[in-house]
């Protein structure tokens, strides 16, 4: 099963386009910090990593702030094809507002 779900902010989107095919398209860089267990010890877990939203979800999130901090379920992919690098494709997202309740996109 290829499923991730990670919470981490915004720290550069990139302008909304459109795939040869019409599809919205929406790149994002997220930032993650959190502690884990580890074989019965605390690791900390620091990373960047890349994102697209595709259709609606890259709509609802066309507008969110920079340093926003979101949660996102989606799936990794290779960014192009028989590339190493990975890309985090985010099917669902909520944004997580500090003091309140979160917002579903």
């Amino acid at each position: 099963m290829n499923r991730v779900q990670l919470t981490a902010s915004v720290i550069e989107l990139q302008a909304l386009r459109y795939t040869p095919a019409g599809i919205p398209a929406l790149e994002l860089i997220l930032s993650h910090e959190s502690e884990v267990q580890e074989a019965g010890q605390a690791r900390r877990v620091a990373f960047q990593t890349r994102a697209i939203a595709l259709g609606d979800t890259a709509h609802l999130l066309a507008d969110t702030a920079l340093g926003s901090t979101l949660q996102v379920e989606g799936f990794l992919a290779a960014a192009r094809m028989g590339s190493s690098r990975l890309v985090l494709h985010i099917q669902k997202a909520k944004r997580i507002f500090p003091g309140s309740a979160s917002a579903v996109v």
